[in-house]
Protein backbone atom coordinates (compact mmCIF):
# COMPACT_ATOMS: atom_id res chain seq x y z
CA UNK A 1 0.00 0.00 0.00
CA UNK A 2 0.88 3.82 -0.01
CA UNK A 3 0.80 6.89 1.64
CA UNK A 4 -2.27 8.41 0.53
CA UNK A 5 -2.30 12.51 1.08
CA UNK A 6 -4.40 15.07 -0.21
CA UNK A 7 -1.62 18.12 -0.24
CA UNK A 8 1.93 16.86 -0.43
CA UNK A 9 5.00 19.17 0.85
CA UNK A 10 6.92 20.95 -1.49
CA UNK A 11 9.68 19.47 -3.18
CA UNK A 12 12.23 21.05 -0.85
CA UNK A 13 10.54 20.54 2.00
CA UNK A 14 10.76 17.66 4.06
CA UNK A 15 7.28 16.15 5.14
CA UNK A 16 5.92 17.44 8.37
CA UNK A 17 6.38 13.67 9.99
CA UNK A 18 10.08 12.96 8.89
CA UNK A 19 10.71 16.07 11.43
CA UNK A 20 9.00 14.80 14.22
CA UNK A 21 10.25 11.73 16.44
CA UNK A 22 6.34 11.39 17.71
CA UNK A 23 3.49 12.25 16.12
CA UNK A 24 -0.07 13.08 17.57
CA UNK A 25 -0.78 12.12 21.17
CA UNK A 26 1.64 9.22 20.94
CA UNK A 27 4.07 12.21 21.22
CA UNK A 28 2.51 12.40 25.11
CA UNK A 29 4.92 11.14 28.13
CA UNK A 30 4.24 8.01 29.33
CA UNK A 31 1.78 7.88 32.35
CA UNK A 32 4.34 5.88 34.33
CA UNK A 33 6.41 8.90 34.09
CA UNK A 34 3.85 11.53 34.48
CA UNK A 35 2.65 10.81 37.70
CA UNK A 36 6.49 10.75 39.00
CA UNK A 37 6.84 14.11 37.63
CA UNK A 38 3.36 15.44 38.63
CA UNK A 39 4.07 14.09 42.29
CA UNK A 40 5.39 17.22 43.98
CA UNK A 41 2.15 19.20 42.42
CA UNK A 42 0.32 17.19 44.82
CA UNK A 43 0.89 19.06 47.74
CA UNK A 44 0.01 22.35 46.29
CA UNK A 45 -3.01 24.19 48.23
CA UNK A 46 -6.46 23.59 46.35
CA UNK A 47 -8.93 26.77 46.75
CA UNK A 48 -12.58 25.61 47.18
CA UNK A 49 -12.88 27.03 43.41
CA UNK A 50 -10.88 24.70 42.03
CA UNK A 51 -13.76 22.45 41.50
CA UNK A 52 -11.32 19.81 39.38
CA UNK A 53 -7.58 19.44 39.57
CA UNK A 54 -4.79 17.31 38.43
CA UNK A 55 -5.67 14.70 41.42
CA UNK A 56 -7.33 12.28 39.18
CA UNK A 57 -5.88 13.01 36.08
CA UNK A 58 -9.32 14.85 34.42
CA UNK A 59 -9.50 15.74 31.00
CA UNK A 60 -9.40 19.35 32.13
CA UNK A 61 -9.29 21.90 35.32
CA UNK A 62 -12.02 22.95 36.52
CA UNK A 63 -12.97 26.66 38.15
CA UNK A 64 -15.89 27.53 40.00
CA UNK A 65 -17.67 31.38 38.99
CA UNK A 66 -20.61 31.28 40.95
CA UNK A 67 -23.33 28.75 41.36
CA UNK A 68 -24.42 28.16 37.80
CA UNK A 69 -20.95 28.81 35.73
CA UNK A 70 -17.74 26.80 36.43
CA UNK A 71 -15.21 27.74 33.30
CA UNK A 72 -13.43 24.38 31.81
CA UNK A 73 -9.80 25.23 30.92
CA UNK A 74 -7.44 22.60 29.20
CA UNK A 75 -4.93 22.22 26.59
CA UNK A 76 -3.59 19.97 24.59
CA UNK A 77 -0.72 19.81 21.85
CA UNK A 78 1.34 18.00 19.55
CA UNK A 79 3.92 16.70 16.84
CA UNK A 80 2.81 16.16 13.74
CA UNK A 81 0.65 12.99 12.96
CA UNK A 82 0.56 13.37 9.31
CA UNK A 83 2.35 15.18 6.41
CA UNK A 84 -1.02 17.48 4.75
CA UNK A 85 -0.26 20.47 6.85
CA UNK A 86 -4.12 21.43 6.86
CA UNK A 87 -5.32 18.14 8.10
CA UNK A 88 -2.52 18.25 11.06
CA UNK A 89 -3.96 21.63 11.88
CA UNK A 90 -7.69 20.63 12.33
CA UNK A 91 -6.50 17.00 13.96
CA UNK A 92 -4.46 19.06 16.84
CA UNK A 93 -7.40 21.28 17.72
CA UNK A 94 -9.94 18.58 17.02
CA UNK A 95 -8.09 16.98 19.44
CA UNK A 96 -7.38 19.82 21.98
CA UNK A 97 -11.36 21.11 22.07
CA UNK A 98 -12.58 17.96 22.93
CA UNK A 99 -11.28 17.73 26.45
CA UNK A 100 -13.85 20.87 27.15
CA UNK A 101 -16.61 18.09 25.64
CA UNK A 102 -15.03 15.64 27.73
CA UNK A 103 -16.20 17.68 31.00
CA UNK A 104 -19.66 18.24 29.48
CA UNK A 105 -18.70 21.64 28.89
CA UNK A 106 -19.41 23.98 25.72
CA UNK A 107 -16.26 25.71 24.23
CA UNK A 108 -16.36 29.45 24.18
CA UNK A 109 -13.18 30.16 22.95
CA UNK A 110 -9.44 28.94 21.87
CA UNK A 111 -5.76 30.27 22.17
CA UNK A 112 -2.96 28.91 19.53
CA UNK A 113 -0.07 26.89 20.96
CA UNK A 114 2.39 27.40 17.83
CA UNK A 115 6.34 25.91 17.21
CA UNK A 116 7.51 25.80 14.65
CA UNK A 117 10.82 25.24 12.21
CA UNK A 118 11.28 28.61 10.53
CA UNK A 119 13.78 27.65 8.48
CA UNK A 120 12.21 24.00 7.64
CA UNK A 121 9.77 24.32 6.24
CA UNK A 122 7.67 27.54 4.26
CA UNK A 123 5.48 30.14 5.51
CA UNK A 124 3.02 28.41 3.33
CA UNK A 125 2.87 25.50 5.02
CA UNK A 126 2.76 27.03 8.61
CA UNK A 127 -0.13 29.25 7.22
CA UNK A 128 -1.56 25.69 6.11
CA UNK A 129 -1.69 24.23 9.77
CA UNK A 130 -2.92 27.54 11.55
CA UNK A 131 -5.54 27.36 8.88
CA UNK A 132 -6.54 23.81 9.53
CA UNK A 133 -6.92 24.48 13.32
CA UNK A 134 -9.15 27.56 12.63
CA UNK A 135 -11.62 26.19 10.35
CA UNK A 136 -12.09 23.24 13.18
CA UNK A 137 -12.49 26.30 15.97
CA UNK A 138 -15.16 27.89 13.20
CA UNK A 139 -16.66 24.38 13.10
CA UNK A 140 -17.62 24.45 17.01
CA UNK A 141 -18.41 27.83 16.96
CA UNK A 142 -15.41 29.94 18.84
CA UNK A 143 -12.77 32.37 18.29
CA UNK A 144 -8.67 31.78 18.43
CA UNK A 145 -8.41 34.80 20.19
CA UNK A 146 -4.78 34.96 21.02
CA UNK A 147 -1.60 32.15 21.58
CA UNK A 148 1.59 32.17 21.38
CA UNK A 149 4.55 31.32 18.94
CA UNK A 150 8.26 29.94 19.03
CA UNK A 151 10.46 28.63 16.51
CA UNK A 152 11.30 25.27 17.52
CA UNK A 153 13.53 22.14 16.06
CA UNK A 154 9.81 20.03 15.28
CA UNK A 155 7.07 21.29 14.57
CA UNK A 156 4.06 21.84 17.26
CA UNK A 157 0.55 22.94 17.09
CA UNK A 158 -2.48 22.99 19.64
CA UNK A 159 -4.45 24.80 21.42
CA UNK A 160 -5.69 25.99 25.23
CA UNK A 161 -9.45 25.54 25.22
CA UNK A 162 -12.06 27.08 27.07
CA UNK A 163 -15.52 26.28 27.97
CA UNK A 164 -18.68 27.04 30.42
CA UNK A 165 -20.81 24.68 32.22
CA UNK A 166 -22.93 24.83 34.98
CA UNK A 167 -20.99 23.02 37.64
CA UNK A 168 -24.79 20.75 38.35
CA UNK A 169 -24.00 19.24 35.16
CA UNK A 170 -19.98 18.93 35.05
CA UNK A 171 -18.64 15.24 34.68
CA UNK A 172 -15.64 14.09 35.89
CA UNK A 173 -13.83 10.86 35.12
CA UNK A 174 -13.98 9.44 38.69
CA UNK A 175 -17.64 8.90 39.60
CA UNK A 176 -18.81 6.12 37.43
CA UNK A 177 -21.04 3.80 39.53
CA UNK A 178 -21.40 -0.23 40.50
CA UNK A 179 -23.39 -1.23 37.31
CA UNK A 180 -23.09 1.43 35.11
CA UNK A 181 -22.48 0.64 31.47
CA UNK A 182 -19.92 2.20 28.65
CA UNK A 183 -20.26 3.47 26.11
CA UNK A 184 -17.14 4.33 24.22
CA UNK A 185 -18.21 6.98 21.15
CA UNK A 186 -15.46 6.65 18.41
CA UNK A 187 -13.58 3.28 17.32
CA UNK A 188 -10.09 1.99 18.33
CA UNK A 189 -6.80 2.01 16.12
CA UNK A 190 -6.09 5.86 15.18
CA UNK A 191 -2.13 5.24 16.59
CA UNK A 192 -1.77 2.01 14.39
CA UNK A 193 -3.35 3.62 11.49
CA UNK A 194 -0.40 6.57 11.92
CA UNK A 195 2.34 4.49 12.53
CA UNK A 196 0.99 2.58 9.39
CA UNK A 197 1.14 6.37 7.64
CA UNK A 198 4.54 7.22 8.34
CA UNK A 199 6.28 3.78 6.80
CA UNK A 200 4.05 4.61 3.73
CA UNK A 201 1.96 1.69 4.17
CA UNK A 202 -1.60 3.23 4.19
CA UNK A 203 -4.17 3.51 1.43
CA UNK A 204 -6.32 6.22 0.55
CA UNK A 205 -9.48 4.66 1.90
CA UNK A 206 -7.25 4.25 5.22
CA UNK A 207 -6.28 7.74 5.60
CA UNK A 208 -9.77 9.04 4.57
CA UNK A 209 -11.44 6.99 7.88
CA UNK A 210 -8.10 8.09 9.58
CA UNK A 211 -9.03 12.00 9.07
CA UNK A 212 -12.22 11.82 9.30
CA UNK A 213 -12.52 10.17 13.05
CA UNK A 214 -9.89 12.54 14.26
CA UNK A 215 -11.68 15.63 13.29
CA UNK A 216 -15.26 15.08 14.47
CA UNK A 217 -15.59 16.91 17.39
CA UNK A 218 -17.23 15.27 20.23
CA UNK A 219 -20.07 17.28 19.74
CA UNK A 220 -22.26 14.74 21.87
CA UNK A 221 -20.60 15.98 25.24
CA UNK A 222 -22.84 18.80 26.79
CA UNK A 223 -26.15 16.69 25.59
CA UNK A 224 -24.55 13.44 27.48
CA UNK A 225 -23.69 15.86 30.37
CA UNK A 226 -27.24 17.03 30.64
CA UNK A 227 -28.97 13.28 31.01
CA UNK A 228 -29.29 12.23 34.32
CA UNK A 229 -28.05 9.04 34.53
CA UNK A 230 -24.95 9.85 33.21
CA UNK A 231 -22.18 9.84 36.01
CA UNK A 232 -18.57 9.94 34.63
CA UNK A 233 -17.01 11.04 30.98
CA UNK A 234 -13.84 11.05 29.42
CA UNK A 235 -12.01 10.99 26.77
CA UNK A 236 -9.91 8.49 25.76
CA UNK A 237 -6.32 9.74 23.74
CA UNK A 238 -2.78 8.86 23.95
CA UNK A 239 -2.75 6.72 27.07
CA UNK A 240 -5.38 4.13 25.20
CA UNK A 241 -8.63 2.91 26.35
CA UNK A 242 -6.52 0.84 28.95
CA UNK A 243 -5.06 4.09 30.50
CA UNK A 244 -7.87 6.16 30.37
CA UNK A 245 -10.40 3.10 31.36
CA UNK A 246 -8.13 2.43 34.42
CA UNK A 247 -8.19 6.47 35.31
CA UNK A 248 -11.67 5.99 35.32
CA UNK A 249 -11.68 2.53 37.38
CA UNK A 250 -9.10 4.18 40.07
CA UNK A 251 -11.03 7.29 40.09
CA UNK A 252 -14.87 6.18 41.03
CA UNK A 253 -13.43 3.15 43.22
CA UNK A 254 -14.74 0.48 41.34
CA UNK A 255 -13.53 -2.13 38.66
CA UNK A 256 -14.25 -1.58 34.85
CA UNK A 257 -15.23 -4.83 33.37
CA UNK A 258 -14.64 -4.18 29.66
CA UNK A 259 -16.29 -6.71 26.61
CA UNK A 260 -13.18 -6.75 24.27
CA UNK A 261 -15.70 -8.47 21.15
CA UNK A 262 -17.34 -5.38 21.99
CA UNK A 263 -15.05 -2.68 20.95
CA UNK A 264 -15.17 -1.09 17.47
CA UNK A 265 -12.08 -0.97 15.60
CA UNK A 266 -11.69 0.99 12.63
CA UNK A 267 -11.49 -1.28 9.19
CA UNK A 268 -8.66 -2.59 8.76
CA UNK A 269 -6.52 -2.44 11.77
CA UNK A 270 -6.13 -5.97 12.51
CA UNK A 271 -3.94 -6.53 9.23
CA UNK A 272 -2.07 -3.39 10.20
CA UNK A 273 -0.88 -4.66 13.25
CA UNK A 274 0.08 -8.05 11.82
CA UNK A 275 1.81 -6.22 9.60
CA UNK A 276 3.95 -4.35 12.59
CA UNK A 277 2.48 -0.80 12.41
CA UNK A 278 2.33 -0.55 16.29
CA UNK A 279 3.32 2.65 17.94
CA UNK A 280 6.35 2.66 20.93
CA UNK A 281 3.69 4.84 22.78
CA UNK A 282 1.82 1.44 22.75
CA UNK A 283 4.60 -0.71 24.47
CA UNK A 284 5.40 2.21 27.18
CA UNK A 285 1.44 2.47 27.81
CA UNK A 286 1.52 -1.06 28.68
CA UNK A 287 4.98 -0.55 30.91
CA UNK A 288 3.69 2.04 33.09
CA UNK A 289 -0.56 0.52 34.11
CA UNK A 290 -0.12 -3.10 32.90
CA UNK A 291 -0.28 -4.16 36.63
CA UNK A 292 -3.37 -2.24 36.80
CA UNK A 293 -4.98 -4.28 34.14
CA UNK A 294 -6.28 -7.63 33.87
CA UNK A 295 -6.14 -10.04 30.69
CA UNK A 296 -7.93 -13.52 30.56
CA UNK A 297 -5.81 -16.14 29.50
CA UNK A 298 -5.14 -16.42 25.82
CA UNK A 299 -5.65 -12.42 25.21
CA UNK A 300 -3.13 -11.77 22.01
CA UNK A 301 -0.59 -9.79 21.94
CA UNK A 302 -2.31 -7.71 18.75
CA UNK A 303 -5.03 -7.39 21.15
CA UNK A 304 -3.11 -5.40 23.72
CA UNK A 305 -1.36 -3.77 21.08
CA UNK A 306 -4.70 -1.93 20.37
CA UNK A 307 -6.05 -1.95 24.06
CA UNK A 308 -2.97 0.66 24.85
CA UNK A 309 -2.81 2.09 21.13
CA UNK A 310 -3.24 6.12 21.57
CA UNK A 311 -5.73 7.83 20.10
CA UNK A 312 -5.33 11.05 18.94
CA UNK A 313 -8.53 13.02 18.65
CA UNK A 314 -10.12 9.72 20.69
CA UNK A 315 -13.58 8.83 21.26
CA UNK A 316 -16.23 9.70 24.64
CA UNK A 317 -15.98 7.28 27.26
CA UNK A 318 -19.56 7.24 29.77
CA UNK A 319 -20.29 5.45 32.23
CA UNK A 320 -24.21 5.38 32.61
CA UNK A 321 -27.05 4.14 34.60
CA UNK A 322 -28.40 1.15 32.55
CA UNK A 323 -32.00 3.23 32.65
CA UNK A 324 -30.04 5.86 30.67
CA UNK A 325 -28.37 3.87 27.75
CA UNK A 326 -31.54 4.82 25.41
CA UNK A 327 -31.01 8.72 25.86
CA UNK A 328 -26.90 8.36 25.58
CA UNK A 329 -27.10 6.52 22.35
CA UNK A 330 -30.03 9.15 21.20
CA UNK A 331 -27.25 11.82 22.02
CA UNK A 332 -24.56 9.84 20.04
CA UNK A 333 -26.85 9.28 16.84
CA UNK A 334 -28.08 12.87 17.04
CA UNK A 335 -24.27 13.95 16.07
CA UNK A 336 -23.55 11.33 13.78
CA UNK A 337 -21.52 9.17 15.93
CA UNK A 338 -22.81 5.41 14.18
CA UNK A 339 -19.97 3.78 15.69
CA UNK A 340 -21.00 4.00 19.44
CA UNK A 341 -21.14 1.19 21.42
CA UNK A 342 -21.43 -0.19 24.93
CA UNK A 343 -18.38 -1.93 25.94
CA UNK A 344 -18.55 -2.91 29.23
CA UNK A 345 -19.89 -2.54 32.61
CA UNK A 346 -18.59 -0.84 35.85
CA UNK A 347 -18.44 -3.53 38.04
CA UNK A 348 -18.13 -3.85 42.11
CA UNK A 349 -16.55 -1.46 44.41
CA UNK A 350 -12.63 -2.34 45.26
CA UNK A 351 -9.79 -0.80 47.30
CA UNK A 352 -7.53 -1.42 44.62
CA UNK A 353 -9.45 -1.24 41.14
CA UNK A 354 -8.66 -2.80 38.08
CA UNK A 355 -9.70 -2.41 34.18
CA UNK A 356 -10.60 -6.59 33.89
CA UNK A 357 -11.30 -7.74 30.10
CA UNK A 358 -13.57 -10.35 29.60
Amino acid sequence: MTQASPTEPRPTEPRLTSLAHGGGCGCKIAPGVLSGLLRGSAALPVPPELLVGIETSDDAAVWLLNDRQALVATTDFFMPVVDDPHDFGRIAATNAISDVYAMGATPILALAVVGMPINAISHETIAAILDGGASICREAGIPIAGGHTIDSVEPIYGLVALGLIDPALLKRNAEAQPGDLLVLGKPLGVGVMSAALKKGDLDSAGYARMIDITTKLNRPGPDLAAIPGVHAMTDVTGFGLGGHGLEMARGSGCDLVIDWSAVPRLPGIDALIEAGHVTGASGRNWASYGDGVALPDGFADADRALLTDPQTSGGLLVACAPDALEAVRAAFARHGFDDAAVIGQAGARSDSPRLILR
